[in-house]
This record gives structure tokens, sequence and C-alpha cells, in this order.
């Protein structure tokens, strides 16, 4: 994951265009779609896109994303994710961070007329009432604030409305998912310090929305019971269908309707199917010596090496259908209620999708599935964007 892979990614664009894998949605669902509130958490196309020198003004033949797309697909206010990875330390991490904001400024700037940064719930409305796109700041990872209270408020002035508090890698005073599951004997703390429980009563004051995809257990149950407000998990499902620890167990599902927060499912293949990585890993097996090449290059992690390998009908085979990301929306409905889930893609941050979710103009397919589950309108509304607005108004009033 967070990686661009071009041609696979030029693949989806192609095949998208071409109406390989689009279901024939009828004109009435797509009416009711692009009437809808659509909120997406969680969209890493700065770091993979924009940061590399693409201009997402213009429809684009790679990646997830661009303006354009986003239109198409009916998105009314996008997330865009600040991400840098672990080996930004102090020194580098915030100033990568502003860099990455500098970068969607300037796309706000030489494009008035479709995208407009947004602060609130108020600036989110008015920007869909007048047909733009709302551009709001997710800051994926708290090493990027680098221990510092002061580098907090200064990305809060920038824009900055949601912080997740972990990435993969651990900081001075939270823990990750991955090292609490996979490094927890090397771990210096368990969950939050004292100052880590600083940082989110800081993050209530100002308005920043406490963000707990990736976090450990631990670190998740200390951040919710410290936030004085609502939570958001920003791009995760449900580790009953999909067990990685990315993904909420139950008591994680319950404990977020208990603060009033929301779930926003991802739709990375190996978030949303079980299978997915056992079969990765056998083509990984399969191509080893020119994996480990690939490795020894770039630099790359394995699943990274062996998609630049892979036949476009090789990585066709490795995407779950759509019905099973579905599956972990309807678990946590049912389980919680349909107060507390949203959409968090993770476009243009992972190498495989459900099949028919090639880019942002797919989103149509999610409500067209939701329709034919049996979901009501009025909840669907409340999913594709009602829910996550909900918790952005009690965050930022």
């Amino acid at each position: 994951m967070k990686k661009l892979f071009t041609l696979c990614s030029s693949l989806a664009f192609l095949l998208m265009a071409s109406g390989a894998f689009a279901q024939s949605i009828p004109p009435s669902i797509l009416r009711f779609h692009q009437r809808c509130i659509l909120i997406d958490t969680h969209n890493d196309v700065l770091s993979e896109l924009s940061m590399q020198g693409y201009d997402i003004s213009h429809k684009l033949n790679t990646g997830n994303t661009d303006l354009p797309r986003l239109k198409e697909g009916g998105v009314d206010a996008q997330f865009f994710s600040i991400w840098c990875d672990g080996s930004y330390g102090k020194g580098t991490a915030f100033n990568y961070a502003n860099r990455e904001i500098d970068s969607l400024m300037s796309i706000i700037k030489r494009n008035p007329d479709k995208i407009v940064l947004a602060k609130n719930y108020e600036d989110i409305m008015h920007d869909v009432h007048h047909h733009k796109i709302a551009a709001l700041i997710g800051v994926e990872g708290g090493h990027m604030i680098e221990g510092r209270l002061d580098y907090l408020d200064s990305l809060y002035k920038r824009g900055m409305r949601y912080m997740t508090l972990t990435w993969n890698n651990s900081n001075g005073w939270a823990t990750s998912a991955v090292d609490e599951t996979g490094h927890r004997d090397s771990l210096k703390h368990l969950g939050l310090t004292d100052f880590g429980k600083e940082v989110v009563h800081r993050m209530n004051q100002l308005g920043v929305m406490v963000d707990l995809a990736h976090v450990g257990r631990q670190t998740f149950f200390d951040a919710i019971h410290t936030s004085s407000k609502p939570i958001i998990v920003s791009h995760s499902c449900v580790y009953k269908i999909c067990p990685v620890p990315r993904n909420l167990m139950d008591d994680q599902i319950r404990a977020v309707k208990r603060n009033g927060g929301v779930i926003c499912v991802n739709f990375y293949s190996g978030f949303v199917d079980s299978n997915y990585q056992h079969k990765v890993d056998a083509f990984i097996a399969e191509y080893r010596p020119q994996v480990d090449s690939l490795k020894h290059l770039k630099h790359e992690s394995a699943n990274d090496a062996v998609f630049e390998i892979l036949t476009p009908e090789q990585k066709q085979s490795l995407r779950p259908p759509l019905s099973l990301l579905i599956d972990h929306i309807d678990y946590i409905v049912k389980m919680i209620g349909v107060d507390y889930v949203g959409i968090g893609s993770d476009f243009d941050g992972a190498e495989s999708y459900p099949v028919g979710m090639d880019d942002v103009t797919d989103y149509p397919e999610i409500t067209a599935a939701l329709l034919q589950r049996g979901y009501s309108k009025k909840d669907i509304r409340k999913i594709l964007g009602g829910n996550v607005l909900r918790v952005v108004r009690e965050n930022m009033d």
C-alpha cells in the first residue's frame, strides 16, 4: 500500500473507460446518487500523484483520482490525506506535511471554480450549495507533529481537521496496530502516554477530529476514553470478516457507537477480503527471484514488487467482489446501527480494490449495491455522508 502502481492504475482507467467492469446503473439511481452528499474521508492522491508532479486539475490516465473524476463520481467533500512514512522524523516530517498542504493549496488556487478549502460544517454545506468540491485536510500519522503541540496548532491553522494518531509506525506518544501486534516486545510503551492524552485533549479543544485508523488496540481504547468528542476511524474495515491488525474488532466497533463516532470503510482489497494476501503471497512465491530483485533495486515491499510483475489478468483475479465490501457495511450496521458508518476509500493509497471500484467515478456502484441490499434512501444518505457530517459538526462547533 501507499504506493502508486502506474501500470495497474492505468489498466483500471482503461477498463473503466471501456465499461468492462461497470455495471449498468439506472438513470434514476444515478440521479439519486448525485443528490446525496458524498464525503470520502481518506484519499492519498496528494502524496501519490500531486507530489510526483501530476496535475489533478485535469483528467488523468493514471491513478484513481482527479478533479473531473471526483465531480463525475458525485464526491461533494474530500478529505485529502497528508502523509509521509515513518522514515520522516524530527526536522523532516512536519516540513513534508506543509509541503503536501502547499500542493493542495496550489490546486485550489488554480481551480477556484471547482474546489474550495473547507474548515467546518458550514463551509462544506456552502461549497455543496455552490456545486464545488469541499477540500478538507486529514494528517495521517501523529509523527508529523514531531512531538510538539505547537506543530499541531500550526497544522490546524492551515486547515487540518483530523489527525490519525499513528500511521503503521508508532511515535513517541502512541502505538500503532502494526507495532502492537507484530513488534510488541520492542515497544517502550503501550497505548497513549500522558503526552498522547494531551494531544487528544488539544485536538478536542481545536476541533480536530481524533482519527483511530492505524492505531493499536491499546491506543484505540486509551484515545476513545480520553476524547470528549466523537472520534472518526477514517479508513478501516471489520476484523471479523477480514482479520488483519488494521481492522476493527467487535468491541472496538461497539466503543465507536458509545462514543458517537463514525467508522469509514476502506476499499483496499487486503482489508476487505481475508483471502487476498494469501493469493498475493502465492504469486510472490511463484515469482520470487523477480520480486527479490525489484525489492533490492527499488526498496519496495514484496506486494509492491509483485504488482509490477503480474499481468492485468492476474491482478484482476486478486480483486474481491464488490458485495464483500458491502458486507463490511452490513456488519457494522447490524451491530451498532446505520448512524455510525461512512466511506473512507483509500483511493490512490493501495494496489487493489474490489471489482467495479476502479476510481472515484465508481461511487454510484456503492449506492446501487446498497439499494439492492434493501437500504432506504434515508439510510444511504447517512452512509454516503450524513454520518460524517454529524461528527464534523460535533467536533468543530
